[in-house]
């Protein structure tokens, strides 16, 4: 059943705009060099933060449409009386979330390195700390999405929970795109281990309260 509904998110998420996040993500990564000047080694200190920055980004704008939808149409009670629990339909929501974003994000990584000034070596680091936070990302996007569905301006209200919420991610995913950050990977493998196992049960919890 869970492979079914993850199946079920991914066309949901590639038949509407799935390019938009990416194309966003190259456009933060574009802006960058003209926001800060062409000075390379400026750009090549900045250049993670920068697609860290173009990432929560991406993550965030598809989080209208992640719950909210199905709440209002009745789809989440119907998967409830069919006995599929709301952690079930969390992780599902999280799955297909950022297999429609996540895989196209790290190939868009390759050119937005290029236009931020990030060298092979920095590349191939943001990369590797780009797939470990990216899933963290999602469940994130995801539970900010069921705790505020329903709401008014609930668009603006998703973005002010997940700018705070991702902070340790943001800050841990950056530092280690620099030459000997071990530690701050392991520090935001730690912290994207945490938010996926978290997750499921705070957006359960969200399911289930926007139902009474």
């Amino acid at each position: 059943m869970i492979g079914a509904l993850i199946a079920r998110e991914v066309r949901r998420g590639l038949t509407g705009a799935a390019w938009l996040p990416v194309a966003f993500f190259l456009i933060v990564a574009a802006i960058v060099p003209f926001a800060v000047g062409p000075d390379a080694k400026l750009l090549a200190r900045i250049g993670g933060g920068a697609l860290w920055i173009a990432a929560l980004t991406a993550a965030l704008l598809p989080i209208e449409r992640l719950v909210e939808p199905e709440r209002a149409d009745g789809i989440l009670d119907q998967l409830a009386l069919a006995g599929t629990s709301e952690e079930g339909i969390a992780v599902a929501k999280i799955a297909g979330h950022w297999l429609t974003f996540g895989p196209l994000l790290l190939l868009a990584a390759i050119p937005a390195s290029v236009l931020v000034g990030l060298d092979g070596p920095a590349l191939l680091r943001a990369i590797i700390a780009l797939a470990i936070g990216t899933p963290a990302l999602a469940a994130l996007a995801v539970t900010v999405a069921a705790l505020t569905a329903g709401l008014p301006r609930a668009g603006s209200l998703a973005g002010l929970l997940l700018m705070p919420l991702a902070i340790p991610l943001v800050i841990f995913g950056a530092a280690a795109t620099g030459v000997g950050q071990e530690g701050a990977l392991k520090l935001e493998a730690a912290v994207a281990l945490l938010t996926l196992a978290g997750a499921p049960f705070v957006t359960a919890a969200a399911i289930r309260a926007a139902r009474t």
